[in-house]
């Protein structure tokens, strides 16, 4: 037993060994003495504690009451602005170390962004009211709101998503991502946070959807399961490099429908206000307001199931 731990010591140190080998060779997915970065752990608890703010009495502690709240949304607020403080510090660190910005000048930079990102949280949440009153109104299955809130996937990828995109949008580097990226391991929902989401959003079902970068979407918009907006293709320099920052994704205009499986690239493409796109239709170009596009339906062959 004893020269067996022995033989078990010694190919473990040699196993080692050869895995820092391997980690000096692939130094493209290896950071060892090198960036800071938020804790994927963190960023992730912060992110459910945040939706127990955004929908006080459903998530977390349910015993809320007008004599309790302003308490204890106020010690829950004081934490997590200290621990989002220091994960968006650790984001901000390496992007603006080249920039000769001292540690106290970042972490006072940090501390601005957590600040500024909580001032807008009544904001979301008045949108996420919209977007809960939408799922309600496109779904005859559901009972009542509160089961939207509980039960909806696409309620936790959006609310998830609009927090994600204001930080983005206040220059917040990697959270927003980690977010949204969460959002979509827990729901099968892949919202970037650089989408443009106007309000009353409906997401029905909800598995499979993805919806790219520069997408924008107008109001009162309802899609399903399975829709693609994505890109079309990636323009290149003359290097050979993707061309990145420019509008790769289509534009879905107010009242538009988006049914199960389709699937609408470019840029240059827009659904018109007002118009059904049906399932697994494949779109590729612009189609004006009030329109409604269909697949032929397929021919379909019937044969006698006969038994042997």
């Amino acid at each position: 037993m004893e020269i067996e731990k022995k033989e078990k010591k010694i190919a473990i140190g040699d196993l080692a060994k050869t895995f820092v080998e391997s980690y000096k060779k692939t130094d493209l997915i290896t950071n060892i003495e090198k960036k800071q970065f938020p804790s994927r752990i963190n960023v992730i608890r912060i992110t459910e504690e945040l939706r127990e703010i955004l929908f006080p009495g459903y998530i977390g502690r349910t015993s809320l009451n007008w004599l309790n709240v302003e308490y204890y949304v106020g010690g829950k607020l004081d934490r997590l602005f200290d621990e989002l403080q220091l994960e968006i510090s650790k984001a901000y660190g390496e992007e603006y170390s080249t920039k000769s910005l001292s540690q106290a000048e970042c972490i006072q930079l940090s501390c601005d962004q957590t600040l500024t990102f909580f001032q807008k949280i009544p904001e979301i949440r008045e949108m996420l009211e919209d977007d809960v009153q939408a799922a309600f109104d496109g779904d005859p299955a559901a009972k009542n709101t509160d089961e939207i809130v509980f039960s909806y996937p696409g309620v936790v990828a959006v609310s998830i998503y609009r927090m994600a995109h204001e930080l983005l949008v206040q220059g917040v580097p990697l959270i927003p991502r980690m977010m949204t990226e969460y959002a979509h391991s827990i729901t099968g929902i892949d919202i970037h946070p650089g989408a443009k989401i106007g309000r009353s959003f409906f997401i029905d079902h909800g598995t499979g959807v993805v919806i790219g970068e520069t997408t924008i979407i107008g109001d009162q918009v309802k899609i399903y399961q399975g829709v693609t907006l994505g890109a079309l293709s990636f323009p290149k320099d003359e290097r050979g490099k993707i061309i990145r920052g420019t509008k790769r994704h289509p534009s879905i205009e107010n009242n538009a429908t988006v049914y199960a499986g389709a699937t609408i690239l470019g840029g240059e493409t827009t659904i018109g206000e007002g118009s059904v796109v049906g399932g697994n239709v494949w779109l590729t170009h612009s189609i004006p307001s009030h329109t409604k596009v269909i697949i032929e339906e397929p021919r379909l062959k019937f044969f006698e199931n006969k038994k042997e």
